[in-house]
């Protein structure tokens, strides 16, 4: 089975699975990763898709908003190809702003 459907205000994705709960997982994880369009620190649209590379070639995949330079980050699941967004920090606590990030270059931390 085949769909098109409307993730956000700018991307169609058509997805394809085999049954109704394959399918709706796929659109699950498709409006996870590709439903982020407005960003969460000032609510404002311009976002864009950044992937960075380090000096060792590891690529790092995230939202990034042009306006206030906030940040939403994406892990890769150790599995397949798949993304998942990084809505807890490195000690398992919740981020707030459902993810999104801003630099603070006065106490030198995310917040």
């Amino acid at each position: 089975m085949k769909l098109q459907i409307k993730i956000g205000s700018k991307i169609i994705a058509e997805l394809e699975a085999d049954s109704q709960r394959s399918m709706f997982e796929e659109i699950s994880k498709a409006q996870d990763i590709f439903g982020q369009d407005t960003c969460g620190k000032c609510g404002k649209t311009n976002v864009r898709f950044v992937v960075r590379n380090d000096k060792d070639e590891n690529k790092y995949y995230s939202m990034d908003c042009l306006d206030c330079r906030a940040r939403l980050s994406f892990g890769c699941n150790k599995k397949g190809e798949t993304l998942f967004v990084k809505k807890k920090d490195k000690d398992e606590k919740w981020i707030s702003h459902n993810g999104w990030q801003k630099w603070n270059s006065e106490t030198q931390s995310l917040e």
